[in-house]
């Protein structure tokens, strides 16, 4: 199973509403495993990142508001790619393992510009 990266909005009345995907867009925020195992791992934590690691214990919904706040954590994660990689726990190698947390990144980076431009939020569940 695997985490999604959804855009969203918030109706008048504060009910969710998801924007829809095309069906050839990738949205994976990475594996399940990765709540902990990554995104909650203390590499990730130790260097500043909170709302990401609130994976580890439930969905992480970024509101509109703190958009910008997530862009800036996935500008400062990029920047330790390699330690993080190193530091977390992978079944693959260090390079593939690296390269599936610069993709995710993306993902998440890519949604979230997406989340300012409407003046919506990002889900990852």
């Amino acid at each position: 199973m695997s985490l999604l990266v959804d855009v969203f909005v918030r109706e008048p009345n504060g009910k969710l509403r998801l924007l829809e995907v095309p069906a050839d867009v990738y949205q994976s925020g990475g594996f399940e495993s990765w709540r902990t195992t990554v995104w909650g791992s203390e590499s990730v934590r130790a260097l500043g990142a909170r709302l990401l690691p609130r994976l580890a214990d439930a969905d992480l919904y970024v509101e509109a508001e703190e958009v910008p706040a997530l862009l800036r954590e996935v500008a400062l994660l990029r920047t330790h790619l390699d330690a993080i990689a190193a530091g977390t726990e992978r079944p693959r190698t260090l390079a593939e393992h690296r390269a599936g947390i610069e993709d995710r990144l993306r993902i998440i980076e890519e949604s979230a510009h997406k989340a300012l431009e409407i003046g919506g939020g990002v889900l990852i569940w």
